[in-house]
């Protein structure tokens, strides 16, 4: 009885602490940033809307919708072979109805790497 209530509270739990650690470095980034601002101006040196910007977000890669994909498709294809793996009908069918989703996300992510190469050059 114990087992049934305390396994989802740590699968919920441990989704939660990773979710307000992520949080928790974002903010803490942030703040930084605004340190580093704060103390460029006071000592007088000129702030440029370029170098703001480039202290506040960094711009994302041309690759990142190609890992995107990959890890999408890695996902929808370990979700397959563990489908063939358990070798019953039932299963294999429910696990590659579960990697159509995965293997979408990762198609999407595909097709805007290829779009924003192609816009690229």
């Amino acid at each position: 009885m114990a087992e049934e209530i305390l396994v989802p509270f740590i699968v919920f739990g441990s989704f939660a602490i990773s979710f307000l650690g992520w949080l928790y470095f974002k903010h803490k980034g942030r703040v930084e940033t605004q340190q580093t601002i704060r103390l460029a101006l006071e000592k007088g040196n000129e702030m440029t809307p370029e170098l703001i910007r480039q202290l506040g977000t960094p711009e994302p890669g041309r690759d990142r919708d190609l890992r995107s994909a990959l890890i999408w498709y890695a996902l929808a294809l370990g979700l397959v072979l563990i489908g063939f793996a358990l070798q019953e009908a039932e299963a294999l069918r429910g696990l590659l109805a579960g990697a159509a989703l995965p293997f979408s996300i990762g198609s999407a992510y595909m097709i805007m790497y290829a779009y924003g190469a192609k816009k690229a050059s």
